[in-house]
């Protein structure tokens, strides 16, 4: 469908820009307005919410008036629940942090609305961002303890969502806290920020047995050295978005038809999770300015300005 939304800033669309002839913007939230001639659903009017692949094609990017997307990729907002700012937080974070976590080739954990029997302890690095803040929320729900790290001013957060354990990644012992929270049990981590040094950081704070780190960006040879017997993966959303691609100008990747399919499964059971309040959006700034204004916010994001929120511009009333 298409659709007229405010469109989000956030770390995908400073990766996305300058690629001439291109329209940036990833995530999204609008009013359907039009559909092709073969969907029923969603409805004309249907206030809805997703991602686009932005910075990479001519037709598609959520920094316009209307935007262009899947039908079976955009998820039906409940009424009442969300607004356009919320809905439009719940994109490529969500989604990644959904794939990451319950897609059965990534971490393959137990998919809400089931819950894992036992205890099971699960690391997400990177706890205040917008990935990390889905996968604590998720990951919790599952039924899984979860330990994360984040600055201290963000510990208050990450423990409202469903953390059990919140770490200082700064401490100079994270890793020795972590082992200790869990017992030195955690087999699965979701790398949620994914630079060199927090990959190999999440390495070594797995359990080396069975094992195993997703990304979120491109793994270093290094990294994989570090611990052979502990899998590292990485994972990016726009694999199921139906469209080979290049990322980051070098690595190509096609597209997905089981990434597609899983993402499509697990959409529908997005707005019930809404409705009952099991997911909360990320935490949202609005910024002035509409398109014209959205070069500030990206200067924010660069600037290392922002921490546990996401930037939201409007684009009409």
């Amino acid at each position: 469908p298409s659709s007229s939304p405010p469109p989000l800033t956030s770390p995908a669309d400073i990766k996305g820009l300058g690629r001439a002839g291109t329209i940036c913007g990833c995530d999204w939230s609008g009013h359907v307005v039009a559909t092709g001639a073969d969907v029923a659903e969603p409805a004309l009017g249907t206030h809805v919410a997703g991602f686009v692949h932005g910075g990479t094609y001519a037709d598609r990017g959520a920094f316009a008036q209307y935007v262009v997307a899947g039908a079976d990729l955009c998820w039906a907002v409940p009424p009442g629940t969300l607004t356009h700012e919320q809905a439009a937080s719940m994109g490529c974070g969500y989604w990644t942090a959904v794939q990451a976590l319950f897609h059965p080739d990534r971490l393959g954990l137990v998919e809400v609305p089931e819950r894992v029997r036992g205890e099971e302890w699960v690391l997400v690095y990177g706890g205040s961002g917008s990935v990390g803040l889905f996968a604590i929320q998720l990951a919790h729900l599952a039924g899984y303890k979860v330990v994360t790290t984040a600055s201290p001013r963000n510990h208050a957060l990450c423990k409202s969502l469903g953390a059990d354990a919140v770490i200082d990644y700064n401490a100079p012992d994270a890793i020795e806290q972590i082992k200790a929270a869990t017992g030195d049990t955690v087999r699965a981590a979701l790398d949620a920020i994914s630079e060199p040094d927090t990959q190999a950081f999440c390495v070594r704070a797995v359990r080396a047995a069975g094992g195993k780190l997703v990304t979120i960006l491109g793994v270093p040879a290094g990294v994989r050295a570090l611990r052979r017997e502990v899998a590292v993966q990485n994972t990016l959303i726009y694999t199921a978005l139906g469209r080979g691609f290049v990322f980051a100008g070098a690595e190509a990747w096609p597209a997905s038809a089981g990434d597609r399919a899983h993402m499509a499964r697990f959409l529908r059971k997005t707005p019930e999770l809404v409705r009952a309040g099991s997911v909360l959006p990320n935490p949202t700034r609005l910024f002035e300015g509409g398109l014209e204004g959205i070069g500030a916010g990206l200067r924010y994001m660069e600037e290392g300005k922002h921490s546990g929120e996401k930037i939201v511009y409007r684009l009409e009333d």
